[in-house]
């Protein structure tokens, strides 16, 4: 019988269930939008068991398409919204607090004492990681300090953290296997990248006990089996990474030198290094990009926190669209942005600046604005701040030609278009560009045997359409420089 591969893209704004057959094509997708929780400016936050049942529901529903296809899975894979943060009884499996997001910045004035007192120099030799909100670590510090009894009991050895991922496998094998993988330890403030071990002094750092933390695999591994009373069948978890390492996967970049960029809730650009954990001189972070094998490629990573959440926001925050594929054509209706600039800091600016306390806003409002302007702003944000990371990568040494792109907001002719007018350098768009998704089944098929090695999976890979520069420099500095200045003037850390 032939066989899919169901992956589970557990995001930011929604749960999703893919089959892919053993060629690495889509068959199936479905997916379902849950709650954002922000109780206090800054906070975000999502319900857990929500994550649970939205991410369940469509794995039933993928389960119901194989088999009304007569196909069995070979196996399952899961990516995941990295650094969100979940805290769970041993016991009874209940959650002790909401998720809380990895968008979220509550721990932004504890991450400055810890800066003031000098410890982010060993955080960073470590992690290669900046002391930022961003990350689990301090996330777990919070739920253990600021919720009744908790950290009694994660003291007593009751409770267990996990990421996204590792909350999923618990549930979806009920409760036998508390494992993660070395791209969504890496992401903790815990995980010393370059022994690929949790570290004691940055457990002793924030104050995390060891008994909260689950194992940590290679990103195709045996992670344990789905629950039969739970599925209806036992099926194998093979595959697991961070949704942007899985993208990084799903785009074949297995070279050192090659970068793809992931345009989803949030921007996420990543270049390969190989087995080098090279260090950033403009603020990029140093991450495991995968590990198989027992062998772990680093990567160079630039963070920008809002891409689509921006989009988001216009239509449900503002309602001027009713669905994002609107923003293309009301951005293209316009000959320019007529000096209109959104600086999308709604949870603060990620890299190059980590700036948790900047805030978002529009420069150059005049009576003619309208939604068109506004939607092109934001839309235009988008590829100002993708500048700035390559910016970064250039500056650390990195001269790539060509810029692979995935996620949802890829489908934009427009933002694609400007986005290679900007960066000024060929912008390609896979015929898959759910990449992360299938970046995760990849991962599976490696461990069950479907896909051979890396260099099959790259064989697989396919251009859809490419973007070339058409934007004059003059223009293309006029741009960037109205752009720098709107971001300085949000900006509490210049």
């Amino acid at each position: 019988m032939s066989r899919y591969i169901l992956s589970i893209d557990q995001g930011t704004t929604s749960s999703r269930a893919m089959l892919f057959d053993e060629s690495g094509q889509s068959a199936f997708n479905a997916q379902q939008e849950f709650t954002q929780h922000f109780p206090k400016d800054g906070w975000v936050e999502h319900n857990p068991e929500e994550i649970w049942t939205t991410t369940l529901g469509v794995v039933r529903q993928a389960l119901h398409r194989a088999r009304s296809d007569k196909r069995t899975i070979a196996a399952i894979g899961i990516t995941n919204q990295r650094e969100t943060t979940v805290v769970w009884d041993r016991s009874s499996g209940e959650v002790v607090y909401n998720a809380i997001v990895w968008q979220d910045r509550r721990t932004a004035g504890y991450c400055a004492r810890l800066r003031l007192q000098g410890h982010e120099a060993m955080v960073s030799a470590k992690t290669g990681l900046l002391l930022d909100p961003y990350f689990s670590g301090t996330k777990i510090n919070w739920i253990l300090d600021n919720v009744d009894g908790i950290r009694a009991r994660a003291e007593k050895g009751e409770l267990a953290f996990g990421t996204i991922d590792c909350f999923l496998i618990w549930r979806l094998t009920g409760g036998r296997s508390h494992v993660t993988d070395a791209t969504n330890a890496s992401r903790t403030l815990l995980f010393n990248i370059h022994q690929q071990c949790w570290d004691e002094d940055l457990l002793a750092l924030l104050n995390v006990p060891a008994s909260l933390l689950p194992e940590v695999f290679d990103c195709a591994a045996d992670f344990g089996i789905t629950s039969e009373s739970l599925l209806g069948e036992e099926i194998p978890i093979a595959g697991v990474a961070g949704d942007q390492q899985a993208a990084l996967v799903g785009q074949a970049c297995f070279e050192p030198g090659m970068i793809k960029s992931t345009y989803g809730t949030g921007c996420f650009m990543m270049l390969n290094t190989g087995e080098q954990a090279l260090t950033s001189s403009n603020k990029l972070l140093t991450t495991v990009g995968y590990r198989l094998k027992g062998k772990t490629t680093y990567a160079l990573e630039g963070s920008i926190f809002v891409a689509g959440a921006a989009i988001q926001w216009l239509r449900d925050g503002l309602g001027i669209i009713d669905s994002a594929q609107q923003s293309e054509a009301l951005a293209a209706s316009l000959d320019s942005n007529h000096g209109l600039y959104l600086v999308p800091a709604f949870t603060g600016l990620g890299a190059p600046h980590w700036d948790p306390d900047a805030r978002g806003a529009i420069f150059g409002i005049t009576r003619d604005t309208g939604p068109a302007q506004l939607v092109r702003a934001t839309l235009e944000s988008v590829c100002y701040q993708s500048f700035d990371l390559l910016e970064a990568t250039r500056r650390d040494g990195s001269t790539p030609a060509r810029l692979r792109i995935d996620g949802g907001m890829v489908q934009n002719n427009w933002l694609c278009q400007f986005l290679a007018d900007l960066l000024g350098i060929v912008v390609e768009r896979p015929a898959q560009t759910e990449t992360t998704a299938l970046g995760a089944a990849y991962l599976a098929g490696l461990q069950v045997g479907i896909f051979s090695s890396p260099d099959d999976i790259a064989a697989r890979w396919q251009v859809e359409r490419e973007f070339v520069p058409a934007m004059d420099d003059k223009t293309r500095k006029l741009l960037l420089a109205d752009w720098h200045t709107a971001v300085i003037k949000v900006r509490t850390n210049a």
